[in-house]
């Protein structure tokens, strides 16, 4: 059981959370010996990050030197069991030969593991062991990481020692690391090497330095190896802070895009993670407030992309039996809100079906265009269209359209989307109508969409809302979830806060504007659990939440719960719904911190 550890906020792996120690420390935080600063004579020593690291750690000592007794741990800092470390390459049957029993301890405690030897040892931290010689290689960093971190429970903290730069930590982090120290940015900076978070530079080449930390204020001439060190430490710590704060914002993927490329192997870890899409998926949150910057094409290999892109091509059904007009996304979101689609508009007059096109989330279907990330997302409009944008966009509306049966096609592209349309016209031996001269919004233009609409009927606003509260349930729930869940449904407010009701008049469930998703109200929860639709359950132990259901009262969780999931709380004191805090997994295996965020609860 965690007792010293808790996990407050998650993006993707990484998580901002408290080692609940006296004092308590934020992370993921740069840690060093509780001892840092002194020599074994007890005087002082070189340490330069004891100002900025917190001195925290106790190591109860190697056995590989001597048996070692039973440490005697306090509540201020974390102390690592008795341990025997093996670098990296040591055959698993030797790591586990030798790997010792950890101690039942009751004060914050840690224990040294490798991705052979990681199990539940019942402390608040893990240390992985051989960590330098992973740290530098892409594939096995990834496999360690994620074999440990998928092994050991997940409301605890992970420690890598010895690798942290300020150029690494923000993709330590992302990969799910917790503890870092500053071992390895005191020894480069001995050794003479300058580090920054785009890299290192040799001190004896640098005629200036480009930083203001203190260590770099004075002369350039009185700078020497000892400064260099204490101002790797200053980067690494405020390396570290801006990953919180990225973390906390939601936004560390957008950040870590652009600097991880100072360094290659950065950059394949983070393409290594997004192959590990189930470690990744499982972490990553259903919706965000944070907007999504979309500056390259690793952005389509995000967890959010994929999860859209497949929720569309396999959930989503079209409802309306008019034609598609096929259009260019916008720069504003929603889209409907942007001036090029209000031309757009006026000329289909509800007679077509709207599906936009972009990059990098793929096809989006009118319904959805408020959905997360569809209308959370920023990309960079040059005109161009790189081959990997051509090639995943058309894949999308390729198997939309394979999914959706449409009288006909209307394609409302410039010039630049025709590779992508021409691609699935090819591919599905499907005709498609070009409107377009010169720009989508040139009166030549919006006059020939509206003339090739001209003999199309108008559908209804009770059929657009019908179909828009139902498309999104499809989308968030499963496919078929619409018809399961609203069968009978009036609809009352407006775009785009839609709330659904029965053939009674008990409210269902109302559109959310932040994110495009629905959510229920008891009579809704209800429903959805006597439906057919696939249902999201956290089963409780015998009381009735309020606010929030901990951790400790899950008795099990469905493990397709996702953080921002709506679920349904079942136990034998009460029925409610809310928002998952944790996934499903989580749920089951932690001892700490919110799972579900409940928004409506009766006593049963």
């Amino acid at each position: 059981m965690t007792d010293y550890f808790e996990v407050h906020e998650r993006d993707g792996a990484a998580r901002v959370g408290e080692l609940r120690l006296d004092p308590s420390v934020r992370t993921p935080a740069l840690v060093t010996d509780a001892d840092a600063g002194t020599d074994p004579d007890g005087e002082d020593s070189f340490r330069p990050e004891t100002d900025l690291a917190h001195p925290v750690l106790r190591d109860a000592g190697s056995e590989w030197t001597a048996d070692r007794d039973r440490p005697a741990g306090d509540d201020g800092s974390l102390t690592l069991l008795p341990h025997r470390g093996l670098p990296a390459g040591t055959p698993g049957e030797v790591q586990e030969a030798f790997a010792p029993d950890a101690a039942d301890v009751e004060f914050p405690s840690a224990a040294v593991v490798s991705p052979d030897t990681a199990a539940d040892c019942g402390t608040d931290a893990y240390v992985l062991s051989g960590a330098p010689g992973v740290v530098g290689h892409a594939e096995a960093f990834v496999d360690a990481v994620v074999g440990v971190r998928e092994t050991v429970p997940p409301d605890t903290a992970l420690y890598l020692p010895g690798v942290a730069t300020p150029a690494n930590v923000a993709t330590l982090v992302y990969a799910g690391v917790d503890l870092v120290d500053a071992d390895r940015a005191v020894v480069r900076g001995t050794q003479g090497h300058y580090l920054t978070v785009d890299g290192h530079a040799f001190l004896d080449n640098l005629d200036e330095l480009p930083c203001a930390c203190p260590a770099c204020r004075g002369p350039r001439e009185s700078f020497d190896r000892a400064d260099c060190a204490t101002h790797n430490v200053n980067a690494l710590a405020a390396a570290l802070a801006t990953a919180r704060r990225r973390v906390h914002e939601g936004r560390l993927r957008d950040y870590l895009e652009g600097q991880a490329r100072h360094e290659q192997w950065l950059t394949a870890v983070f393409r290594r993670l997004d192959d590990q899409y189930g470690y990744l998926e499982q972490h990553t949150p259903l919706v965000r407030t944070a907007e999504m910057t979309a500056a390259s094409e690793d952005t389509i290999r995000r967890v959010e992309i994929q999860r859209f892109a497949r929720r569309v091509t396999d959930r989503y059904r079209n409802r309306f039996s008019n034609p598609l007009v096929v259009v260019p996304c916008s720069a504003r979101k929603p889209y409907s809100d942007s001036q090029s689609h209000g031309q757009f508009h006026d000329a289909v007059q509800w007679r077509a079906h709207k599906v936009s096109l972009t990059s990098p989330i793929g096809a989006v279907p009118q319904e959805l265009e408020l959905t997360y990330p569809a209308q959370h997302y920023d990309s960079v409009v040059t005109g161009r269209w790189s081959a990997t944008e051509v090639e995943f966009v058309a894949d999308v509306f390729r198997a939309y359209l394979e999914r959706n049966d449409y009288p006909r096609v209307i394609a409302h592209v410039p010039e630049d989307y025709r590779p992508i349309t021409e691609r699935v016209k090819a591919a599905l031996d499907t005709e498609f109508v070009y409107t377009v001269e010169d720009h989508p919004t040139t009166t030549e233009s919006i006059g020939n969409l509206a003339a090739e609409l001209a003999d199309e009927l108008k559908y209804g606003k009770r059929e657009r809302q019908h179909n828009t509260v139902k498309a999104i349930a499809d989308y968030q729930f499963g496919d078929g979830a619409g018809d399961d869940l609203f069968g009978e449904l009036r609809i009352r407010g407006s775009h785009p806060g839609l709330q659904a009701h029965d053939a009674d008049g008990d409210q269902l469930a109302v559109v959310t504007r932040n994110y495009g998703t629905l959510a229920f109200t008891l009579a809704g929860a209800r429903r959805w659990v006597d439906s057919d639709a696939p249902t999201k359950r956290v089963e409780i132990d015998d009381f009735v939440p309020h606010g929030s259901v901990l951790a400790p009262g899950v008795v099990a969780a469905d493990h397709d719960v996702r953080v921002g999931d709506e679920v349904v709380v079942e136990g034998p004191s009460a029925f409610a719904v809310g928002r998952a805090q944790m996934s499903g997994p989580e749920m089951d295996r932690s001892t700490r911190g919110i799972a579900v965020q409940v928004r409506h609860v009766a006593e049963t």
